[in-house]
């Protein structure tokens, strides 16, 4: 029988059917089975036949398409495994939004691990965003434990967009990124808010071989009550390149956060630079949104809100 979150799934699955535009790729994986799929203009999807997981081919030149991969655990004590890999044609310029949500009402851990490799060829752009979330009534964790590598050719620029801001238990987070070819970029915006008893871990490596290749690592957290979060963010130079690694951090309750950014220049040319901040919300922000009216726990939520946008 079908609990009512299946229903209310295969209900938004039957919409999408419907409305789903021609330049617009869907394929909707809910526990462990392909719910939905339908290909977009220049984009196919086509399911493994050696493990779990799709392959996504975008053509060369593809402009403007979109491709979305929810992943929904509606099953309490369900584990899932999936490997997706992208392959995104020369050229082309697309948005991929990905993610996983987990509606856990029993008593058994919940999981989902995915791993998605993606393959940019030349002077190729992605904008990769990637949500998680968990909910549910029951006693059982919300794991989730996602990785993501790219490798990148000349020319080629991705922007990753992770956020993961409530109701997920346990999750290690890992992203790499190999900037192969001359003039290629990554961008990252991580963001994170953990509460309870919630642990987190993010490790990132990226490397930069391209003459000219560069990074830009921006994380911002929120850690409240007795959670637990540790940030690895780690760049190496291996040519002429440049990077930035930012991790900020709000630190609440008796929460603990632990950011250790490493840097490694192997060129004389390569310029790699780290920051990382941990900190309470200052009493004086508080003080400012109170003159305006606010409680205090409505200028905190205020703060958080505007500090994870």
């Amino acid at each position: 029988m079908l609990t009512d979150i299946q229903k209310q799934i295969l209900a938004r699955v039957a919409d999408m059917k419907d409305t789903a535009p021609a330049h617009t790729a869907v394929n909707i994986r809910t526990n462990g089975q392909k719910a939905y799929r339908s290909q977009g203009e220049h984009i196919k999807i086509e399911s493994k036949t050696d493990r779990d997981g799709i392959d996504i081919r975008i053509d060369p030149g593809t402009k403007g398409e979109k491709v979305y991969i929810p992943v929904v655990v509606s099953a309490s004590g369900f584990q899932d495994m999936v490997y997706n890999d992208f392959y995104v044609g020369e050229g082309a310029d697309v948005e991929i939004i990905a993610g996983c949500g987990i509606h856990n009402d029993g008593c058994d851990e919940s999981r989902h691990d995915g791993i998605h490799t993606f393959y940019l060829e030349k002077n190729a752009r992605v904008t990769y965003i990637e949500r998680h979330y968990g909910e549910g009534s029951g006693t059982g964790k919300n794991v989730l434990n996602p990785q993501t590598v790219l490798y990148l050719k000349q020319g080629a620029t991705v922007t990753l967009e992770t956020s993961q801001i409530g109701g997920v238990d346990d999750t290690k987070r890992y992203t790499k990124i190999v900037c192969e070819g001359a003039d290629s970029e990554a961008i990252i915006h991580e963001k994170l808010l953990t509460q309870g008893d919630q642990t987190a871990v993010s490790e990132m490596d990226v490397i930069l071989n391209g003459e000219n290749s560069k990074t830009r690592v921006i994380s911002r957290s929120v850690a409240k009550e007795n959670s637990v979060q540790t940030f690895y963010p780690r760049v190496e130079g291996n040519n002429a390149c440049f990077g930035h690694v930012s991790c900020d951090s709000i630190i609440m309750g008796n929460a603990r956060v632990k950011s250790i950014p490493a840097i490694a220049c192997n060129h004389v040319d390569a310029g790699l630079m780290h920051e990382a901040a941990i900190g309470k919300i200052a009493g004086e922000q508080i003080l400012k949104l109170k003159t305006l009216g606010l409680t205090d726990a409505e200028a905190e939520e205020k703060i958080l809100e505007g500090f994870l946008r």
